[in-house]
């Protein structure tokens, strides 16, 4: 639901119509929610395992390990295949998407923060993967978070050395792909780590991909695929963003140390990767729909990335150039954009990408009604409750009227309140899914 105070209280009135901003704002949501449904975990993973039933056939015992968050709706899917020959089943997911499943552990880990739950989780599939035995299948079932809830540090190095790791990370703005190559290099796990405990059995992995380009090495770290990168190119991505002196000293010395050195030998032959959904996929159903109303749809850009404002500013001249058009156009991306935190604000990515949307509005205004959509597909939206955020013209002069300057917020990466002020939060609960996120504009 958007949670909009601005015209909650006029559709009680009998015989309301909404305006045609309102309209618009409705017909983003409802896009975007086509946009996730196209990403549906349960009826990717039973696709996906009837065009395999002679391998689960031919499995003596099936080891299923599921982790992300999609786990949850991954594993039920799955359970009516595996049923008869299951053997060890251990779900990872975000807290809020627990549900039990007979036959499975599930446990709810700390995402984008590892946890102590989390990392007990990737212990106990450490262990059963290992137990895999010759003429044993292990299903391994992988969607987005998988990287912070899969949280298994290599020898020396703590839990409390990854959380620092992960959170400088984040913070300093680096992207998916450059976050998910240094991660392999402290984990047990990631690189291909889970691939090599499970070495003695046969391993399908179905990914769900919320990353550019869709590589296996980089979803959730790859953890079931040779790894892609190096100690020296991880090193070369902490000191583009200077954090090598703020690192714990063992996560330092860990990658110096790893510098220079032969990488692993893994051996993956006995697995098979299959990627089951996408950003792209999802784009695409976006778009399909888009064309039933709009004259002229738009791939705007196939993967959004970078930090927010320049994302922002292209966005805003992309609605320029549509509105200077005759017909109603829709603009479709996706991806995951980045920020540099340097306030102590609350808020997400997205919220923060449509708040300074909203901004560039005022300063130079899209000529027509628009409204302009982001959020996350997992339905999470940072260490928050929105997934994102639904803007349009009047914004920013509504956050006014509640005693919210949006400009100061922007810069204290404060998006949410702001956004609450002016009923513009896009709230939608856990989606069960996560192939990052999606961004509609709308031009009538």
């Amino acid at each position: 639901m958007v949670d909009s105070r601005r015209i909650g209280s006029r559709r009680m009135i009998p015989g309301y119509v909404p305006s045609a901003k309102e309209r618009l704002r409705a017909e983003a949501v409802s896009l975007f929610r086509e946009g996730v449904a196209a990403a549906n975990p349960a009826q990717a993973v039973a696709a996906a395992l009837e065009q395999r039933i002679d391998k689960i056939e031919r499995a003596r015992r099936i080891t299923v390990l599921a982790f992300g968050k999609a786990a949850v709706p991954m594993a039920r899917a799955a359970l009516p295949f595996v049923r008869d020959k299951l053997g060890q089943a251990i779900a990872i997911t975000v807290r809020d998407s627990v549900v039990q499943i007979p036959g499975f552990v599930v446990i709810g880990g700390g995402h984008p923060t590892p946890d102590r739950p989390g990392l007990a989780g990737a212990v106990a599939i450490e262990r059963a993967a290992t137990a895999a035995r010759p003429g044993d299948l292990v299903l391994v079932l992988v969607s987005g978070g998988g990287s912070a809830l899969l949280c298994a540090p290599a020898p020396g190095i703590t839990l409390a050395d990854k959380i620092a790791l992960n959170d400088a990370l984040v913070r300093c703005g680096a992207d998916i792909s450059e976050i998910n190559a240094v991660r392999p290099l402290f984990s047990l796990l990631k690189g291909g780590g889970l691939a090599q405990c499970a070495r003695r059995a046969e391993v399908l992995a179905l990914i769900l991909s919320d990353v550019p380009g869709d590589d296996l090495a980089v979803i959730a770290s790859g953890p079931t695929a040779a790894p892609a990168g190096s100690a020296e190119e991880a090193l070369a991505i902490v000191d583009k963003y200077g954090l090598l002196q703020e690192l714990p000293p063992a996560v330092a010395w860990h990658m110096r140390s790893a510098v220079g050195r032969p990488r692993r030998s893994l051996c993956v032959d006995h697995v098979e990767n299959v990627l089951i959904g996408s950003n792209r996929l999802s784009l695409q159903a976006v778009m399909k729909k888009a064309r039933e109303t709009y004259g002229a749809v738009v791939l705007g850009r196939e993967w959004l990335q970078g930090d927010v404002a320049r994302a922002a500013a292209d966005l805003h001249g992309m609605a320029l150039a549509g509105a200077a058009g005759r017909r109603p156009i829709a603009i479709v991306c996706g991806g995951e954009t980045t920020v540099r935190v340097e306030g102590a604000g609350k808020g997400g990515r997205n919220q923060e990408l449509a708040l300074r949307f909203a901004l560039l509005n005022e300063r130079q205004p899209i000529p027509r009604d628009w409204v302009f959509l982001s959020a996350g597909t997992d339905g999470r939206d940072g260490p928050c409750d929105a997934a994102g955020a639904v803007v349009d013209g009047g914004s920013t002069s509504w956050m006014r009227q509640q005693g919210c300057d949006p400009a100061q917020h922007a810069a204290d990466n404060n998006s949410y309140p702001a956004l609450a002020c002016s009923g513009d939060l896009l709230i939608t609960g856990p989606t069960g899914t996560n192939v990052a996120d999606i961004q509609i504009l709308l031009v009538q």
